[in-house]
């Protein structure tokens, strides 16, 4: 029997870390370090969810070791690519939090460093990946029960609790704007289940409807895009109301040209409790289908990708096409795309 994957974790500044590492030990690998420029509400949770892993002092001391294998990072979006150039230069793999990166020459960068070294960079788009209602469509739409999907319709809002949040949250560069960072959640389900490699903005807005005291903030997001396959549209926004019972009430319809279904992800509102909400209308069924058993396979894949060198988990070019794509929206909306 194999060991376990040994992995640790750089820079504790996003939530989004604990639903990393967790996936991964209850994949089967081993947690054993963490290193963190400065204390954080993430840090300060960190020792409740995870007291056994220890803390180190510095970055280098976790990359310097050869008993590790994967880098986690979910460290201030603008500091990701840096993190994980270093990482793979040391001769780890990667897994970061969304966004991966926040700009093209970042992404240009990452590339190189992945062809030099021949590492996996992979980016954890976890309302896919964390999503037992997503794997669940997944199975459906390959066994062909909706036909051929032809668009996807993403929605992404999400609550800003903004007295939590830390300033650079508040400032565009460091966050990347909001279809950089929450729409590459969107973006990746879009080209995964239209089975596309590549797609064309059609249209990208972004703005700051609600907040004019954080200027740097950009709380509405959209985007269309399509390909040789299929359609999409996606928003994002920071305007879930405080009766909702969770932080957002994310949902995706794929249609497909026999049928289609819809995910309500995270919340069913006034209906049914719970989470993984998927119902499917077809030909010849209508209803609501059980996702409990669909699992996460993802995190074990990826341990598998790093053992065997391998790309089941998430496809290489896959990973740099969502994150192009969602830069390259970001500057449409901003006006800052050179024609």
């Amino acid at each position: 029997m194999n060991a376990p994957l040994k992995f640790a974790a750089i820079g504790l500044e996003h939530f989004h870390i604990f639903g990393m590492a967790q996936n991964l030990i209850d994949a089967g690998a081993e947690f054993v370090g963490v290193w963190t420029a400065h204390d954080t509400r993430v840090s300060e949770k960190f020792g409740e969810k995870f007291p056994n892993v220890p803390r180190v002092d510095a970055m280098q001391t976790l990359l310097d070791d050869p008993n590790i294998d994967l880098i986690l990072t979910a460290d201030i979006p603008a500091l990701r690519a840096d993190r994980a150039i270093s990482a793979m230069r040391a001769g780890k793999d990667v897994m970061a939090d969304k966004p991966g990166c926040t700009t093209l020459e970042q992404l240009e960068a990452i590339k190189a460093t992945v062809a030099e070294t021949g590492r996996i960079w992979t980016v954890d788009f976890s309302e896919r990946f964390e999503v037992a209602s997503v794997t669940k469509a997944a199975e459906l739409v390959a066994k062909g029960v909706i036909g051929k999907v032809v668009q996807t319709i993403g929605m992404g809002p999400h609550r800003l609790n903004k007295p939590t949040r830390p300033d650079w949250f508040f400032d565009r560069e460091a966050y990347g704007g909001i279809i950089t960072d929450i729409a590459s959640h969107q973006i990746d389900q879009f080209l995964y289940f239209t089975g596309s490699t590549d797609a064309e903005i059609t249209m990208a807005n972004v703005a700051n409807y609600a907040n004019p005291q954080t200027p740097g903030l950009q709380d509405f997001g959209e985007m269309s895009l399509k390909s040789d396959q299929a359609h999409g549209y996606v928003r994002v926004d920071w305007y879930t109301p405080d009766a909702l019972p969770t932080w957002g009430d994310g949902r995706l319809t794929i249609l497909g040209t026999e049928g289609y279904i819809e995910l309500r992800k995270y919340v069913d509102v006034a209906r049914d409790d719970g989470i993984d909400h998927l119902y499917l209308v077809n030909g010849d069924r209508c209803e609501k289908i059980d996702c409990s058993d669909a699992g996460l396979p993802y995190f074990s894949r990826l341990i598998n990708d790093i053992r065997n060198r391998t790309e089941t988990a998430a496809p290489q070019a896959h990973v740099f096409k969502v994150m192009e794509l969602g830069i390259t929206a970001q500057m449409m909306a901003e006006g800052s795309l050179s024609a």
